[in-house]
């Protein structure tokens, strides 16, 4: 989701100050993970119905995962008699929408693939490296029109996740990267496979066709 800009108005002010903090952090940044900020975390959880509330009255919604210790926003969906008296582009929405790329999109794929393979192994910290990103790209290079000693596009991809915090770069390590638990919202765990499957379909038939 993409940071907001907006700031905490008035109504806001009968909050104690440190949930007026967390309030604003999650509208800067909109995302918050207990791994990075264990203190706003637990303040979030402490002040979650306040909090919770305002954002509501900005058409925001807010979803927390304890178990996980990560919290986002995201636009909240019209009720029934909204919809019935406002069309979709008439909602008010503070967080815009963006489209990603079909490159963005099979990097975002294979992070999920990734992190949901070590998960299951019982990992608790999942790291990747660009190298081994840039391999498992290989199958879709017909569609993604990606080289595989094209680093710099997928440096710029992995920037962009970094900033929306599915990817947390470790320091001192270049192209050394650990998957968020945030990776788990991006992606459907159900949704992952049925679309991997016909990514590596239509890749497939880019590349029959080119060869013929």
């Amino acid at each position: 989701q993409k940071a907001l800009d907006g700031g905490v108005n008035e109504e806001a002010a009968g909050m104690p100050h440190e949930a007026r903090r967390v309030l604003v952090y999650l509208m800067r940044q909109g995302t918050l993970l207990a791994n990075e900020n264990a203190k706003s975390f637990e303040a979030l959880c402490r002040f979650e119905k306040p909090i919770r509330q305002h954002l509501s009255d900005m058409y925001l919604s807010l979803v927390i995962d304890h178990k996980f210790g990560v919290a986002y926003i995201l636009n909240a969906e019209p009720e029934q008699n909204e919809a019935a008296s406002e069309s979709a582009n008439d909602f008010p929405s503070l967080i815009r929408k963006r489209t990603l790329t079909l490159f963005d999109t099979l990097v975002l794929l294979i992070l999920r693939k990734y992190y949901q393979e070590r998960e299951q192994l019982g990992e608790q910290k999942i790291m990747i490296d660009a190298e081994r990103i840039q391999v498992n790209m290989i199958p879709f290079v017909p569609i993604s029109n990606h080289e595989s000693k094209d680093k710099r596009k997928l440096g710029t991809t992995l920037d962009k996740f970094s900033e929306k915090k599915i990817l947390k770069q470790m320091r001192g390590e270049e192209g050394r990267y650990e998957i968020t638990p945030l990776i788990r919202y991006a992606v459907n765990a159900e949704f992952l496979a049925a679309l991997l499957e016909e990514y590596q379909i239509l890749a497939k038939q880019v590349l029959e066709k080119n060869l013929s």
